[in-house]
């Protein structure tokens, strides 16, 4: 893949973050960026990218969700025919938050909360996303707190800044060998990353 970088296609800015995080840690170039528009878009457009990856690797990043599907057959229901071998499609257990906090001691120092509160298998916490509000709730930094904290009375489930703050955390501070030491689904990802190459 390093050869020519590979098409990035994700479902929102923080699962673009981790994904290019992990890509150019691994020396693997971006060439071009595609979604940002939620799960429904990848679902539709995987099958066109499966075939687009005959002639340019794809790397596609999803959240899982939910127990049912499992990866593998999520990924089978978004794909007509055979997955091309250069349209890398994975799956995050159970969303990409899991990935993020499976950096515990990197999570727990951004939070100011002790390291004990985050499970040693992130991958079994079935909502992440609200896990992690939840840890940052408890967090001695205030203005953390209104970052990823939703305000009361607000519709949305995390804090203004959520996004960008934990994007920055991501790209500046995330140590991806340790969270690859608690997130099962994250360690099979760069495993697979490191054997996957263009032609």
């Amino acid at each position: 893949m390093s050869g020519k970088g590979t098409i990035l296609v994700v479902e929102d800015a923080l699962g673009e973050a981790v994904s290019i995080r992990i890509l150019t840690s691994l020396g693997i170039a971006v060439s071009q960026r595609l979604g940002l528009k939620g799960k429904g878009y990848l679902q539709n457009k995987a099958d066109s990218l499966n075939r687009t990856a005959k002639g340019f690797p794809v790397f596609m990043l999803a959240d899982q969700d939910a127990p049912n599907p499992c990866p593998p057959r999520l990924i089978q229901s978004w794909i007509k025919g055979r997955q091309h071998p250069h349209f890398f499609l994975r799956v995050a257990v159970m969303e990409v938050e899991s990935w993020i906090m499976a950096d515990r001691r990197g999570v727990a120092d951004l939070l100011a909360i002790p390291l004990s509160r985050i499970p040693r298998d992130t991958d079994t916490i079935p909502h992440p996303k609200e896990f992690l509000v939840a840890l940052a709730r408890r967090s001695r930094k205030a203005g953390l707190r209104e970052e990823l904290v939703p305000r009361p009375g607000a519709t949305s489930t995390v804090g203004p800044e959520y996004n960008s703050r934990l994007g920055e955390f991501v790209r500046s501070d995330w140590n991806i060998r340790r969270a690859s030491a608690a997130s099962n689904s994250l360690k099979r990802t760069i495993d697979r990353l490191r054997t996957f190459r263009a032609t």
